[in-house]
């Protein structure tokens, strides 16, 4: 069983920055592929950013040039630098850890609100 916790979220204005992390709990972190969802007011959740254990990473277009994720498997942590915000950024984000053959694990989701 892994838990995710996220931290990080806020208000920002727009074009302002801020850094989501998620810590895992147990020894398995180092083989997830690590990925950050954002589900928006009235929209379904999507996939903003992935990476993988061995550090591939892959983004959303809309966030392209924008986000930077990150993952530090001493800590069991994976970031989403967030900078050039806008305010259709504004969503709840979710961390999610996918495994071979075991369903996804999922945090409770962190507010990021993005003022204009």
């Amino acid at each position: 069983q892994v838990q995710l916790v996220e931290s990080g979220g806020g208000l920002v204005h727009a074009g302002g920055s801020l850094t989501l992390s998620c810590a895992a709990s147990g020894s398995l972190f180092r083989f997830a592929v690590m990925s950050w969802y954002r589900q928006g007011p009235g929209k379904q959740r999507e996939l903003v950013a992935s990476i993988g254990s061995g550090g591939s990473v892959n983004y959303a277009d809309p966030v392209k040039g924008r986000f930077a994720i990150s993952r530090d498997n001493a800590k069991n942590t994976v970031y989403l630098q967030m900078n050039s915000l806008k305010p259709e950024d504004t969503a709840v984000y979710y961390c999610n850890a996918r495994f071979i053959a075991t369903p996804d694990y999922w945090g409770q989701g962190t507010q990021v609100t993005v003022s204009s």
